[in-house]
């Protein structure tokens, strides 16, 4: 079966080519020259600089003018609309972090961000167990993210369904000082500052932003300040360090939650009765640092070393029911409304790379070896005291787990011949789950225990240069994904300690693709691909935030991706992303509709589509960017529809939503100084902008903002 897919996909790779040739043979007929004129948009997402049109793989690159023009700079979402097959959603919820999902890989995540490797600087931003979050991000000092998507994802290991990295920019040239205001609707305000330069050959970047905001929603109010620094310093000609630190302070960040289809109809801005009650909300504190040595050893060989350490305190009040409306925390086996979880994780990961020649034909090899660690002490408590809720009560849970990965990888690339590159490697991963129960009270057991996962996971891929200008690749790999600590921590029939008895989903994907770039046609990417999942780790029961997970059987995604952008005359520029995933399970299973849930119970169909995918997915703008005076540019989304449950029993409609900007910037002397203005969702469309999936309440969905405004200026004075 699996190579059936793959004969088929390489096929349509290869008609894809066909249909590129009159595009290419057009361009042949100008100037040789007019491809090269184009520059090389270079990524690291295979661990070495490449160019992305010589890479055989689905891989973009965002620059910093598109990550901060015109925008808010506060949800990594704001810049990822023209990334095909990735789907970021604001969910106006900053309780949840930002929903993202990549071939659809990490939809199920009622919060946090998992299936989907993530990357700050080098530094992962996703833990040993595989559960990710990106809150800590500065996009005001960000210089690029890099989106990795397909087979060749898995050479980052555990839940690889796709890779976000985001660097930061360096500091360069003179000392300048940069500042940055924004406001808008439901009370939105961003304050940012920068400071970076270079000074007796240290490089430095110091950034910090404020932001707040009512929020679209009632009960949605939040608070959050993020501070970055990093510095660079080369103390010879061949070698560099790299320090880095980061914090960010979420002291509020009151929670929404979804709400029912009725109560979305009748005020999505409206919350949920029980959001108010148990006032549900979390708060963050988080700290973390990062040392990356690179030295050039000879022209052959080099060396990078990367140390990490940090840590995460998060709270977190939950509407789990409370006497008299209902008994369940009143059983003492039940483990409260009220998470504590103080997360210390560290790292290295070691690294050689080899560039040099195999048969006359450049070769290069890469080889490394990753340890991470995280030790987590979970605490739970009851979310009331007598007839109060919302407040932390009596102790619940207590219990200390660790979590730790060892993972080897090599990787080539070889040009074999003037046309053809092979690029290959195989990671070994290692993944350990530890756990110590130390809440041992009456009839609540130690719940002590411990689960290895272990996988080998090789990719393969193919890259034949037709022309200059266009390039045909295929690959095929396998991954695997690991439950995290929060799918492992409740058992769905209501007995205390870990779920280890989930099982780790394992997946092998096959790709196949077309890159075209020329000056007349500008860039084209289209791929094609399989995904074949086995032990898909699916929602068994959620209710009032709280989830547990199983494993069915196999899920197939097969999508297509096609991205295009061209640079016109007088500073035009149009980009345009469509996404067309058709994901599915292929087993039946048996999942909950009540909790709490002895034993699974309810039949789910095979070929039931996964919930939290959308069929399709359409992006378009057209930007007018010129070096100075007026700007502006427009938008245009389109999503089909989601469905929100694994029953397939309702769903969230399609919607399509167009947005504006105009603003102006000018050179005074020393300074750089812009102003921007920002309508979203200017016909004020009512849509559910994410879902909750499996929301055992039926509080499916979180409502999209209306028509909202955001307004800013920049500026920035360099010391000459």
């Amino acid at each position: 079966m699996r190579t059936l897919a793959c004969n088929r996909i390489l096929s349509g790779a290869w008609a894809l080519a066909a249909l590129a040739q009159p595009a290419t043979a057009l361009a042949q007929a100008q100037p040789s020259e007019a491809a090269l004129r184009l520059d090389p948009v270079v990524v690291t997402a295979t661990r070495t600089e490449a160019a992305a049109f010589d890479v055989p793989a689905s891989i973009d690159r965002i620059g910093a003018d598109r990550i901060r023009d015109a925008r808010m700079q506060v949800n990594i979402s704001e810049s990822l609309g023209g990334v095909p097959g990735l789907f970021a959603r604001d969910r106006q919820n900053y309780a949840q972090d930002v929903q993202i999902s990549v071939r659809g890989f990490g939809a199920r995540s009622t919060f946090g961000i998992r299936g989907v490797r993530l990357y700050v600087d080098g530094i992962p931003a996703t833990l040993p167990d595989g559960q990710g979050q990106i809150s800590n991000v500065d996009l005001g000092s960000a210089d690029r993210i890099e989106v990795l998507r397909g087979p060749f994802s898995a050479l980052y290991g555990n839940s690889s369904g796709g890779v976000i990295q985001v660097f930061t920019e360096e500091g360069r040239g003179p000392p300048t000082l940069g500042f940055s205001v924004a406001g808008g609707s439901d009370g939105a305000l961003r304050f940012g500052a920068k400071a970076s330069g270079t000074s007796g050959g240290l490089g430095y970047v110091v950034s910090a932003s404020d932001f707040r905001t009512d929020g679209y929603r009632d009960h949605s109010v939040v608070e959050r300040r993020i501070g970055n620094v990093k510095l660079t310093l080369a103390p010879d000609d061949a070698s560099k360090v790299t320090l880095l630190a980061n914090s960010v302070s979420l002291p509020k960040a009151q929670d929404p939650l979804g709400v029912t289809r009725a109560q979305f109809q009748a005020n999505p801005r409206g919350v949920d009765p029980v959001a108010i009650a148990y006032d549900t909300r979390k708060t963050v504190e988080q700290t973390q640092f990062g040392l990356v040595y690179e030295r050039r050893i000879d022209a052959v060989n080099s060396l990078r070393a990367l140390i990490y350490g940090g840590h995460r305190g998060t709270e977190q009040f939950q509407a789990i029911l409370a006497p008299p409306a209902s008994p369940a925390q009143n059983n003492p086996l039940n483990p409260g409304g009220v998470i504590s979880l103080g997360r210390a994780y560290d790292g290295t990961d070691l690294r050689w790379t080899a560039k040099t020649r195999l048969g006359d034909m450049p070769l290069t090899i890469l080889g490394g070896l990753a340890y991470d660690t995280l030790a987590e002490h979970r605490q739970g408590f009851q979310n009331f005291i007598g007839g109060v809720t919302g407040v932390q009560g009596a102790l619940r849970r207590n219990e200390d787990n660790d979590v730790t990965n060892i993972d080897q990888y090599l990787q080539a690339s070889w040009r074999f011949a003037e046309r053809w590159t092979l690029d290959a490697g195989l990671r070994h991963s290692i993944v350990r789950f530890t756990s110590i129960d130390h809440y041992i009270v009456g009839p609540n057991p130690d719940d002590s225990g411990k689960v290895r996962y272990a996988a080998s996971l090789p990719v393969a891929g193919l890259m034949f240069a037709a022309t200059e200008s266009l390039h045909v690749y295929a690959t095929a790999g396998r991954g695997f994904e690991t439950p995290t600590l929060n799918e492992l921590a409740y058992r769905p029939n209501g007995a205390t300690g870990l779920n280890l008895a989930l099982q780790a989903a394992r997946s092998d994907s096959v790709e196949a693709g077309v890159k075209t770039r020329d000056a007349l046609w500008g860039e084209l990417n289209v791929a094609v691909f399989e995904t074949r999942t086995s032990h898909e780790i699916v929602t068994q029961t959620n209710s009032g935030g709280r989830s547990t997970f199983q494993n069915a059987g196999a899920s197939r995604r097969r999508g297509l991706e096609a991205a295009w952008s061209r640079d016109w005359r007088d500073n035009w520029r149009t980009q345009v992303a469509y996404t067309w995933l058709d994901a599915r399970y292929v087993d039946p299973f048996l999942t909950c509709t009540a909790t709490p849930c002895a034993a699974a119970n309810v039949p789910i169909a095979g070929g039931n589509r996964i919930p939290g995918v959308a069929r399709s997915a359409f992006y378009g703008s057209l930007a007018w960017a010129p070096p100075q005076g007026w700007r502006g540019g427009v938008e245009a989304r389109a999503l089909s529809r989601v469905w929100v449950n694994d029953l397939n029993s309702d769903a969230a409609a399609g919607f399509a939503t167009a947005g504006a900007n105009l603003g102006y910037l000018v050179h005074i002397g020393s300074w750089d100084l812009s102003g921007f203005g920002r309508v979203d969702n200017v016909l004020g469309r009512k849509y559910a902008g994410s879902v909750i999936v499996n929301e055992g309440n039926s509080r499916f969905f979180e409502p999209a903002p209306g028509r909202t405004w955001i307004a800013g200026i920049n500026g920035s004075i360099t010391f000459r």
